[in-house]
This record gives structure tokens, sequence and C-alpha cells, in this order.
């Protein structure tokens, strides 16, 4: 084949897509009529949402098929217990409360107590928020006694100390607003790092300060994974936009992926990006404290994209990557874009009451 037919065959592909994209853009008025439309036009003109569809409904049979239990955690029974805290935080309390959901707490419990690997100290947490629960509320309710009946018969014990406690009793600190803004400040996407290795322990420390991080209801559905193998790293690092003249030179790499199947409802499917966020900011200023720098990866919803990146990293469909985080040395030398940010003023938006 020539380079003419290419030419040509490179300008047909561009003609026809641009024939695509003015159908699409015709046909969108009609389609945002109604929902249904909407959900039409996404059936016959773009395939965007096809694979994430697809990656829910097989979140959901996972859900289902292992009853909220995942490998070394149980997101039905985190879910649940913080709920219970919420209730024994309650002012006034109720003197019976979670009616609808303990009988189902005590059995994800009992369940989870039979899992060889799962979490000592979520079963420790569990006991005790469930031994104070039993303690205050009235057990002679019928529902309240017979899932007191069957969390009798548990042979678990935890240390009664994992429970909820008084504002001022939180860990205290000694750091001012100034110090916390120079650390913000500090911390900025560092794409030249020396070649140096980045020692586990110091992840382990940063990961700590990141399951600090607030998520909903407590399950914390996420992951970090370390990608140590070089061809694997080199292949990812490759996969994110904007990784293209530096992703070669990346000493440490991570995927921090979302597991759907914590979730039983639709409705959630936007919980797993929300809260790895929340984890991954933090783990970043950790990094800044530990002497190494990152750069968070923009991961874009493009099926194509994930579909390779689950076949490298070995991931079924319902774990979803949320972004990839470079992490390593700074180059002393490396350049740092000036990135100039908004200002509080103009983030800080006033809701305007209706007239």
């Amino acid at each position: 084949m020539g380079f003419p037919y290419l030419r040509f065959m490179q300008k047909l592909k561009k003609h026809i897509i641009n024939i695509i994209e003015f159908t699409r853009g015709a046909v969108r008025p009609f389609f945002v009529a109604v929902p249904t439309l909407s959900r039409l036009y996404y059936l016959l003109f773009d395939r965007a949402f096809g694979y994430e569809q697809q990656a829910i409904l097989k979140a959901k049979i996972q859900y289902q098929k292992h009853q909220g239990i995942q490998k070394s955690a149980s997101a039905l029974l985190r879910r649940n217990i913080h709920r219970l805290e919420k209730g024994l935080i309650m002012r006034p309390r109720k003197p019976v409360f979670a009616l609808d959901y303990i009988a189902e707490t005590v059995s994800v419990y009992q369940r989870a107590t039979q899992v060889d690997n799962l979490e000592q100290t979520d079963l420790k947490w569990a006991h005790s928020v469930l031994k104070q629960y039993f303690d205050v509320c009235d057990t002679s309710h019928p529902i309240v006694k017979s899932s007191y009946l069957t969390f009798q018969t548990i042979e678990f014990e935890g240390d009664c100390s994992a429970t909820p406690y008084s504002s001022s009793q939180r860990v205290k600190h000694d750091v001012s607003y100034e110090q916390l803004k120079a650390l913000a400040t500090s911390r900025r996407s560092v794409r030249w790092f020396e070649q140096k290795t980045v020692d586990r322990s110091l992840l382990i420390d940063a990961l700590t300060i990141a399951t600090q991080a607030p998520s909903a209801c407590n399950r914390q559905a996420y992951e970090f994974m370390w990608i140590d193998d070089e061809q694997i790293k080199q292949k990812a690092a490759s996969l994110p936009g904007g990784t293209a003249g530096f992703a070669t030179q990346i000493p440490c790499l991570l995927a921090v992926v979302g597991d759907l199947s914590a979730y039983p409802f639709e409705r959630d499917r936007h919980v797993i990006y929300i809260d790895a966020s929340l984890a991954s900011m933090q783990f970043m200023l950790a990094c800044e404290t530990l002497g190494l720098s990152t750069c968070a990866l923009n991961w874009p919803e493009l099926h194509k994209l994930d579909e390779r990146a689950a076949r490298l990293l070995n991931l079924p469909q319902h774990k979803r990557i949320v972004m990839f985080i470079a992490v390593g040395y700074a180059l002393a030398d490396g350049g740092i874009p000036f990135s100039n940010k908004k200002s509080a003023e103009v983030l800080l938006t006033r809701v305007e009451p209706k007239e």
C-alpha cells in the first residue's frame, strides 16, 4: 500500500467521524426531552457508558454472591456498624433504633467471624459497637431480642474500646494553619524523579494517613495497587493521558482502584471516586512529609483504556481505576509547572434564594 492510499484512508476516516459527530449533534436536542429518550440516545449513538454499566451489573452479582463480604473486609459490616455508631451518638438517643438493619448486621458479623483472612480490627470494632448497642437498647423489643440472642451465640471477643467517643477525646494536634498551608503549597505535581527506589515501608506510612480520610459509611471500598514489576509499570505508566515524555522514568507507580462490589445499588456507583480521591489527597500530602513527591495521573472514562488497564493489572471489571499516582524523590532541577490556582474568593459561592 502506497502513501497516497494511506492518506486517502485517513481522510475518509476523518470524514466519517465528522459525519457521525454532525449526526449526533443534530439529534441531541430531541433526545434530551425525557430520561427515556436520553437512555435511547446512548443505546443508539454513543457507547460511552456501556462498559461502566456492565461493570455495575457484574459488581451487583459479586455483592450478591458474597453477601457483602470481600476478601479481607466486609463493606456491608463496616457500613452497618457505622450506622449503629451514628445511632448511638444521637441526641437524644432513641431507646430503640436500627430495627430495619440490626438483624442483617448481626448476621453479616456472624459470617465475617468465620472468614479466615478478614481484618481482626474490623471484627473487634463490630463486636464492641454491637455490645454497646445491646447494652443501651431495649432488648425486650422482639426484633432487638432476636438479634441479641443470636449475638450471644457468636464466639468472638472485642476489647470494647472501639466505640463512639466524645469530641473532646479526639487526638490532639499542633499543626497550625500556616504549617498546613505550607504543606499544601509545597505539594506539587512532580514529573521528574531521581532514579531511586521507594521503600515499601514509606508507602505504608503514607497510606496509614490515607486511611483516616472520610468515606461513605466508612466502607473504604478502594485499594492502592503497587506496581513494582518494571515491564508492567512501564506499560501502565503510558496508559493515562499526559504522561508522554516522562512515563519511562517514574520510579514508583500506584493504581488507585475502587471496588463497585461493595455497593448493592446503582445510586452508589460514584462513591468509589469520591472516597478514593479523598484518600489519595491525604496520601499525597503524607508523602510530602516523608520526603517523597507525587503526581496524580488523570484517568478518563474511556472503555478501551479501561479494558487495557484491567488486562494489564489483572482486574475484574467491577474494580475500576480511579487514577494512577507517580511517587518518587523529586529531581532537584526538575521543572514544575506554575499552575496558577483559583482564588478562595472565587471558589466560595453563595446560594441565592429563589425569588
